[in-house]
């Protein structure tokens, strides 16, 4: 197991600058003072480091401020499906919680800083403050809706609308973070293997995809960076429900 380094400073709840994005619901001053009470400490990983084994016991709960990670589970036979991609503000493993052990892992995509809370702040947020357990609940919600989306993608799309659909809604949701939007494109971390093994397609099939998409002029992918060219089209091609920007959400 890698070993998980503190972070040298950290950072109060109430000066995150997370909470100063549009994308996240301003709460008050006594649940900042709730969350800052439960929070344990500050945590680094590199790149390509495990935060959650598949099938740990002891897991606490983290909220990712900066970097990328993903859930993940695999076969005996080291075959790994991506369940969802995790981007700053995402809150991770309250579904251990509801369970004995962790029913998925999850690695880093690249260097990574994690607030971690005490194994019982989930009861604790919500005995303190129904307000937060509901925060916790919609969380919860939608990332299930995350879920939901990417079987919709696996089960009944083709490799071209699987693709288009990952790309934006990987876009809005990086842009949503961003100062510009996404003007200037977008961090882009993943390399073909991890959208293969997110969308059940072979990375033959995820090369020539991307390549073809590309090449139509949809969108670009350079230096580690996704540029969406042609947004509409993109998105009729995914036939997505809304137009992919992620809803104002809450911050724990």
């Amino acid at each position: 197991m890698p070993l998980h380094n503190a972070a040298a400073t950290e950072t109060a709840c109430a000066d995150c600058a997370l909470r100063r994005l549009p994308l996240f619901i301003e709460h008050s001053a006594e649940e900042l003072t709730l969350v800052q009470s439960l929070k344990h400490r500050e945590m680094r990983l590199g790149a390509l480091e495990t935060l959650i084994h598949e099938g740990q016991t002891d897991a606490p709960l983290f909220t990712l401020l900066d970097g990328w990670a993903f859930r993940y589970k695999t076969l005996s036979d080291g075959r790994r499906q991506i369940l969802s991609f995790l981007l700053a503000g995402d809150f991770i493993g309250v579904q251990q919680k509801m369970g004995d052990a962790a029913a998925h892992g999850v690695d880093t995509l690249t260097p990574a800083l994690f607030c971690v809370f005490q194994r019982d702040a989930l009861w604790e947020l919500h005995r303190r403050s129904p307000t937060m357990g509901f925060n916790i609940t919609w969380l919860t919600a939608h990332e299930e809706s995350l879920v939901d989306d990417t079987l919709l993608s696996v089960g009944r799309r083709s490799a071209e609308e699987r693709i288009a659909t990952l790309l934006i809604l990987l876009f809005k949701r990086a842009a949503a973070l961003q100062a510009d939007a996404g003007a200037a494109g977008v961090p882009f971390p993943l390399t073909q293997q991890h959208v293969a093994d997110g969308l059940g397609l072979s990375l033959v099939h995820t090369n020539k995809t991307l390549r073809k998409l590309e090449r139509r002029g949809l969108h670009r992918i350079a230096d580690g960076r996704l540029f969406l060219r042609d947004v509409k089209a993109l998105a009729r091609l995914a036939d997505l429900y809304g137009d992919g920007r992620p809803p104002q959400r809450p911050l724990v």
